[in-house]
């Protein structure tokens, strides 16, 4: 008999995460394929320490080169349509049958509806744009400062507060906090919504530094001859310097697949199956409910695997995705929080608070640590 055909399209968590399971628990019984179009993996965070010069953009590159599984064949190109029907996926290398389809291809970014926002210019989202600043901001001499989200959902929700609160000790290194404001405008209701007491901390954390913030508002657009960001409401703040979270959305070749509702591709939260047999999706490109984070996207690939491979072993396919992970919160002054978000469990979303610390910053080290062991030699 023939090897089952097993595709993943994407490597980032929920990816990798996936094809190693499935190495671990099939090894060459089956023919597992990964594409991504990129060379290597990045940790979302990382961009952070690099706009802020603590990384450079090589040293948080995780090659693919460095990927080897049994059973498990990682390609670089680029998906140009997808065949949920058929399970059929070309790329600008040929075609890919499939008798197990995972779509894991994250989010994109969308600055067309923004305008002044500029792709590897004023975000740091992208490595680019994380690179190009880290070289903007020794040439900052003080002034407005302006953290802001375009639209939501967008990934990983706590990083705007993160980079305001680093932004403050950047500038107090510099001698230039007396000279400087910062303000972040977000479009979520708070900080970290699903955890009051992680939203409370960070309130907290705000003013004792001196940040503004205004919650339930976006970023329309970003005038850098007039120095001013244009909120939705048609505010307009002083900004020498934007600091931007672009808008998030799916590649077009998802949008172009018809999987997708609302923006986003259609699962069953708990299966992360859509509505075509043996095609699921995982990770911030699937319309879960939950945040749109590296460890949500991998706690829903491991519910992915168990099923698939259940299925394989003509077994029941009874694995449920927890919609639980915790995330790591910079807050500045060398200290790192936690929050434990479990969204399944109960009547609505709870959050357990973990406060800063230095002891925590070994907490989230190895959280890297493990990832890159495990799924890199």
């Amino acid at each position: 008999m023939s090897k089952p055909r097993i595709l993943i399209l994407g490597a980032g968590f929920g990816g990798l995460e996936l094809s190693t399971i499935l190495s671990e628990q099939l090894g060459d019984t089956a023919a597992v394929t990964v594409i991504d179009k990129s060379d290597a993996f990045v940790f979302g965070y990382a961009k952070l320490d690099v706009m802020f010069g603590r990384a450079t953009t090589e040293s948080i590159r995780n090659p693919y080169s460095n990927f080897a599984k049994p059973g498990v064949r990682l390609l670089r190109e680029t998906i140009t349509a997808i065949d949920p029907t058929t399970r059929r996926v070309t790329t600008n290398a040929g075609t890919h049958d499939a008798d197990v389809l995972v779509v894991a291809l994250g989010a994109d970014y969308d600055v067309s509806q923004t305008p002044g926002v500029t792709l590897g210019k004023n975000e740091f989202y992208t490595i680019e744009g994380a690179d190009h600043l880290r070289t903007v901001l020794p040439t900052f001499k003080g002034g407005a400062v302006v953290v802001g989200v375009c639209n939501a959902p967008y990934k990983c929700p706590p990083a705007p507060s993160e980079c305001a609160l680093m932004m403050h000790d950047y500038l107090t290194e510099r001698g230039l906090r007396d000279k400087s404001t910062i303000t972040i405008v977000n479009p979520l209701s708070a900080p970290v919504p699903p955890s009051p007491e992680t939203s409370k901390a960070l309130y907290e954390a705000f003013a004792e530094k001196g940040i503004a913030h205004m919650f339930t508002r976006k970023i329309v657009a970003v005038d850098e001859a007039r120095q001013v960001a244009v909120l939705d409401d048609k505010t307009e703040l002083p900004c020498q310097l934007f600091l931007g979270i672009p808008t998030n959305r799916a590649p077009d070749v998802v949008l172009a697949s018809g999987m997708c509702e609302g923006g986003w591709v259609a699962v069953d939260p708990r299966t992360l199956e859509t509505k075509y047999p043996d095609v699921y999706s995982v990770g911030d490109i699937a319309a879960t409910g939950t945040p749109k984070a590296g460890l949500f996207a991998e706690v829903a690939a491991k519910t992915v695997a168990e099923n698939v491979i259940a299925k394989l072993r003509s077994q029941d396919a009874n694995a449920r995705n927890p919609g639980r992970g915790t995330c790591y919160i910079q807050f500045g002054a060398n200290t790192v929080a936690s929050v434990e978000v479990d969204f399944f469990s109960g009547p609505k979303p709870v959050g357990t608070f973990v406060p800063p610390s230095e002891g925590m910053i070994a907490n989230k080290q190895e959280f890297g640590a493990i990832r890159q062991k495990r799924w890199f030699r």
